[in-house]
């Protein structure tokens, strides 16, 4: 791939494990990328990607519950005039939000163009359920964006509840290089069988259903070393850990709170079984990281999961909200460790063959050529 030598503006969480994974990818590619964030976290996870800067404007998480509210409206008019000002600092060839909502209305009013968004999930999912007012914002924004990408079938399928605009499918490609089998310093025994899944502990991601799947084969498997891995950080977290406490669970369930990007791969490889049971998923990128990594996974058919998923022959498809047919799934793997390894490794097989890490990120390039052409220069 011939290197580029442009400027993207990212409109995007920078501490998001998506958007890090893009800006280091598209610096690789010789673009000079500049994020600009409505969340700041400490530490400088960018200090060693070069071309590579973030701008920082903190605003509640709170924005559009109460869009009345002055004080709120207040904290976007400053984002939006940082980001005016960002922009005519750095001066982009594009400017690319990625969630339709906050950052994508960000993108919208600062009037600059050519304009992306890439819609992720929750933006589309969620956010206009919320009321008429967020049905109307999400069509404002997609209608005054040039582009829209979508990181799956199903995704686009539903933005276009929203828009006439055409939307690019732009799948989030797993780098097996990194994400692949290996022998891991666990935090289990080897003898353990670990079921365990790596998301957001909200509510749309069915964790709760998991607590409760993997308890029904506690009870019925008490003689097996059945431990239970959740990895992330979220706001049912609480929540969560009382369910557990109240299913006398002890220390069959490790939480772990949020992990850094770089040792995903270390607990993909702790895990026997990966689980994503989510009641919503746009895509499902740790399910591939996990299939990257030779695990069996069970998931809930639910959004973008069956796309990458194949019933049967890279993991096993369940209803959602169903913790029993959940642990049905998960005890007809545990007790064929035959049907384990064959799951898996048809899983890396796939996720090499279609959501190859290299292959997504060509595709974004020419999506950026495709959006100025002849003035991106190579």
């Amino acid at each position: 791939m011939q290197k580029i030598n442009s400027k993207i503006l990212l409109l995007a969480d920078a501490y998001s494990n998506h958007t890090f994974k893009w800006a280091a990818a598209l610096s690789e590619q010789g673009f000079t990328i500049c994020i600009f964030s409505l969340s700041n976290q400490e530490g400088n996870l960018y200090e060693k990607v070069k071309n590579v800067r973030v701008v920082y404007n903190t605003i509640s998480k709170n924005l559009f519950q109460k869009p009345s509210s002055n004080i709120l409206k207040l904290q976007y008019l400053t984002a939006l005039f940082r980001l005016k000002k960002t922009i005519k600092q750095f001066q982009p060839d594009i400017v690319h939000a990625h969630y339709a909502s906050s950052y994508g209305l960000l993108g919208v009013l600062s009037r600059f163009q050519p304009l992306i968004i890439s819609v992720w999930g929750s933006d589309v999912y969620e956010f206009p359920l919320k009321s008429a007012f967020h049905k109307k914002l999400l069509r404002f924004n997609l209608k005054h964006a040039g582009h829209i990408f979508a990181t799956s079938v199903a995704l686009a399928v539903e933005t276009k509840k929203y828009t006439n605009n055409s939307i690019e499918i732009t799948p989030f490609g797993i780098d097996t290089n990194v994400f692949k089998p290996f022998e891991v310093k666990s935090l289990f025994d080897k003898d353990e069988i670990v079921i365990g899944t790596i998301k957001s502990l909200e509510t749309v991601y069915g964790i709760d259903y998991l607590i409760k799947a993997f308890n029904i084969l506690r009870l019925k498997y008490p003689e097996l070393p059945l431990r239970l891995l959740i990895a992330g950080s979220g706001s049912k977290e609480g929540q969560l850990k009382a369910l557990a406490n109240d299913l006398n669970l002890g220390s069959s369930v490790v939480f772990t709170g949020r992990i850094k990007f770089e040792d995903l791969p270390d607990y993909h490889n702790m895990i026997t079984i990966f689980a994503a049971l989510s009641l919503s998923e746009s895509f499902g990128v740790a399910v591939l990281e996990a299939s990257a990594c030779g695990k069996p996974v069970v998931v809930s058919k639910a959004g973008g999961l069956p796309e990458i998923v194949e019933n049967n022959v890279t993991g096993l498809i369940v209803q959602p909200a169903n913790e029993s047919e959940a642990a049905e799934a998960f005890e007809k793997l545990i007790l064929d460790k035959k049907l384990q390894f064959e799951l898996g490794m048809n899983g890396r097989n796939k996720v090499q063959a279609n959501f190859n890490w290299d292959d997504n990120v060509k595709k974004m390039v020419e999506l950026y050529q495709k959006v100025l052409p002849g003035k991106l220069s190579s």
